[in-house]
């Protein structure tokens, strides 16, 4: 890659041109985003992952552009139409909009009306149409020399015809006229929808979409993904209206020269270019440009969305009994150590009548006594309120004091069929496997959650709408991403868990495990270099990541890189001290000298890492656990009143507002209007999935199960639920509107709901 791209890149991401540079050629290297985040900022000027993985996405932008440029430069030069010109503005091209545009008119084309007109020879014609510049003969005239009855050419209106199809073909291939379009479309166009013919009369989700538009460039995400959803069903018809009249007048300046004798007659032939070929074609491309934007917009909330979840506070290790709630078929108990190891499994039926909730007590009474259980951990799926409620009243009457709290189970179910599962538990049901699911959730939501295809885990928008391969790209790169954050306990990890280590492939996790489970417990870190195919690359990149709890070095147990081991001896031997001594006194480490040891190889940056790790070494950077709990009174939608208060946890975050749990078996939706008493652009700046919140009611729609909620105060004071993310929040305005406006109260929650085209399915 040239300098001059590394400035381009540099300009895109923000950054200088040497720290594209630099992280381009670790990349190339072979090196992950996780380790250069972590191990590299000296090389890279402390860019974080975020900035790493767009200066890649822009490498292989231009990698994939270089390409394409050099497949049309080679089919050009084939056809000998190469022009120095037209070389220099291929190779100039930075965008690949641009570069097709450029290669347009050199395409291949199916037979059309302007080649049709060219094999009757009126390119000659229509070359003298339009660079007339006095007042020749009437076209009449000249097209009567072109009369052939034989070419299908009978008379002069036929030969016109088919010079203005060669014209238009022409106008239509002008990248000029092709970016005037696009421009004045996308900055000026209307997106239209309309209900499809004969669904006029027809009751759907869609129907504030049956005549409604917006200007194109502002269009969110959610309400593109909807309307496009209503098309694919054929309830809805979308179009995109431009300024037409703007546009003709910019294309006769461009295309019809000054002066044109037959200006009239040019002027049709371009409203016919633009109606015929240009519009449609542009209308196309920006459609899919929308799309694609809608899509990273919607990928973006969902992989925010997963990376809270995934960062969940864990419980930690505590032995825990997982319920899988069930009604006719009964609720699958699944009882688990300090390590998630499966201990016994039962099922009771506390629900179903018939005098079995008394038995159902006493089973569940012996399991937790047995397995000398420490927390209950209960789905929150089909009787997941009345399981939670029985396990307290249970342990109440026995006098036991177990924290019982409420897990999402979202995905649990494909985790239970999945291969994992079965390789984890071959002789379990599908929902015993489900209930360890469960328990181990509450250990610790990383490391079972990544074991589920994260589509199913729910916090997404419009997950199946949008582009599969991105959003699989993205979500990987996040739950790899807060693995290697958090970091990997070697001994007791799944393969799966560490099969998002950085460098380690699942070929390679499962041999890790293999060699553990053939040898016992890893001693060292040093000791994966045994494992077969795992070279010295491998190790480099997914050694810090790797912990080993008690290990004889305690920097195993650590994020320092082994590569630095050295280097933090050099330390200890400095203080008068041996490692494990000089680790455990903080007071020594907090007055290390960095400046002392900074050389070619380390420099500050890293060197602030070791010290703030030697201060905690091991520390799990999520935050602290804390119970929650709903309202003991309120288990149905029967039991809300308008104004009741409640506890709440948020399960999904939207464009247009959050999804929150009260315990009731159906999420409501915290509009984007009542986050807050202040205006919210985005509702990420304020509200996180997992998050604690206290919640008023404030409609309720039985029927279709909606269920209105806001966190807004009622005497206007602003409010700031428990937990809020420590981000800058947002006070402007939205250009053009005033607060009041931007902050209307949604009365209509059908409304709402069917604008955000979201669908949210009870518990």
């Amino acid at each position: 890659m040239t300098d001059q791209l590394f400035e381009i890149i540099a300009e895109e991401v923000n950054c200088s041109q040497q720290q594209v540079a630099q992280t381009i050629s670790l990349l190339k290297a072979g090196g992950t985003v996780p380790f250069i985040a972590r191990y590299r900022k000296e090389a890279t000027g402390e860019l974080d992952e975020v900035a790493i993985r767009d200066i890649e996405q822009r490498m292989i932008y231009y990698r994939e552009l270089d390409e394409r440029r050099q497949t049309i430069l080679k089919a050009i030069e084939e056809q000998g139409k190469l022009t120095p010109t037209l070389k220099t503005q291929i190779l100039n091209s930075r965008q690949k909009t641009e570069l097709e545009d450029l290669y347009l008119p050199y395409k291949v084309k199916r037979r059309t009306k302007a080649s049709i007109a060219r094999e009757r020879g009126l390119e000659p014609l229509a070359a003298q149409i339009l660079a007339a510049t006095t007042r020749p003969p009437q076209l009449d005239k000249l097209a009567a020399e072109y009369i052939a009855a034989e070419k299908e050419l009978p008379d002069c209106p036929a030969v016109l015809a088919g010079a203005g199809h060669i014209l238009a073909e022409n106008f239509a291939d002008c990248a000029e006229a092709r970016a005037l379009v696009r421009t004045l479309t996308r900055e000026k166009g209307l997106f239209r929808s309309q209900v499809a013919r004969g669904k006029e009369s027809e009751v759907s989700k869609y129907e504030m979409y049956y005549d409604f538009s917006e200007p194109l460039k502002e269009v969110p995400s959610h309400r593109m993904l909807a309307m496009r959803r209503g098309e694919k069903e054929e309830i809805l018809r979308l179009k995109i209206e431009a300024t037409e009249d703007e546009i003709l007048t910019g294309l006769a300046r461009l295309l019809i020269p000054a002066g044109a004798a037959y200006g009239d007659w040019l002027n049709e032939v371009v409203h016919d270019s633009y109606q015929r070929l240009i519009a449609p074609s542009i209308e196309v491309e920006l459609r899919l440009e929308a799309k694609k934007t809608a899509d990273e917009a919607a990928i973006k909330i969902f992989a925010e969305n997963l990376r809270h979840l995934l960062l969940a506070p864990p419980a930690g290790s505590r032995r825990v009994l997982g319920i899988d709630p069930g009604l006719r078929t009964g609720s699958k108990l699944a009882a688990v150590d300090e390590t998630g190891r499966f201990l016994a499994h039962t099922t009771i039926y506390p629900h179903t009548g018939g005098g079995r909730a008394e038995s159902a007590a006493e089973d569940f009474l012996s399991l937790v006594r047995q397995q000398q259980i420490e927390m209950i951990a209960v789905g929150n799926g089909t009787a997941g309120r009345e399981m939670e409620l029985f396990a307290r009243q249970t342990l109440k009457k026995a006098g036991l004091k177990l924290p019982v709290v409420m897990v999402s189970e979202a995905g649990a179910s494909v985790y239970s069929a999945s291969e994992i599962a079965r390789e984890e538990f071959p002789d379990l049901d599908l929902t015993v496997r489900g209930a360890v699911s469960i328990a181990r959730r509450l250990q610790d939501p990383l490391s079972e959650l990544v074991k589920c295809d994260p589509k199913s885990i729910g916090v997404g928008q419009y997950q199946h709408d949008v582009s599969q391969t991105l959003l699989k790209k993205t979500l990987a790169a996040v739950v790899e991403s807060c693995v290697n954050f958090v970091g990997v306990e070697l001994n007791t990890a799944s393969w799966a868990l560490l099969s998002f280590v950085a460098g380690i492939s699942e070929s390679l996790a499962r041999s890790i495990v293999a060699r553990r489970d053939a040898k016992g417990p890893y001693a060292s870190r040093a000791e994966l270099l045994e494992v077969p195919r795992l070279g010295a690359r491998a190790f480099e990149q997914a050694a810090g990541f790797l912990r080993i709890r008690d290990a004889q070095n305690p920097l195993d147990n650590s994020a320092v890189h082994p590569e630095r081991y050295a280097l933090v001896e050099q330390m200890a031997a400095d203080s008068g001290l041996d490692l494990s001594a000089f680790i455990a006194d903080r007071q020594r480490v907090e007055q290390i000298r960095l400046e002392r040891y900074v050389d070619e190889q380390v420099g500050l940056p890293t060197l602030r890492d070791i010290q703030q790790e030697l201060l905690k070494p091991g520390r799990d950077p999520r935050e602290t656990f804390s119970l929650s709990s709903f309202r003991d009174d309120v288990t149905e939608l029967s039991d809300l009143k308008i104004g009741m208060r409640l506890n709440g946890l948020v399960t999904n975050v939207a464009a247009f507002g959050a999804f929150v749990d009260i315990g009731v078996h159906q999420d409501g939706l915290v509009h984007i209007s009542q986050l807050a008493d202040r205006f919210v652009r985005d509702p990420a700046t304020l509200i996180r999935v997992g998050q604690q919140v206290q919640v008023r009611v404030v409609s309720l729609n039985l029927e279709r199960r909606r269920i209105g909620l806001s966190m807004r105060t009622e005497n206007g004071a602003d409010t700031k639920p428990d937990g809020a993310p420590k981000t800058k929040k947002s006070t402007k305005q939205t250009p053009g509107r005033s607060a009041k406006k931007s902050t209307r109260v949604t009365t209509d929650l059908g409304a709402a709901f069917a604008r955000a085209g979201f669908k949210v399915k009870g518990k």
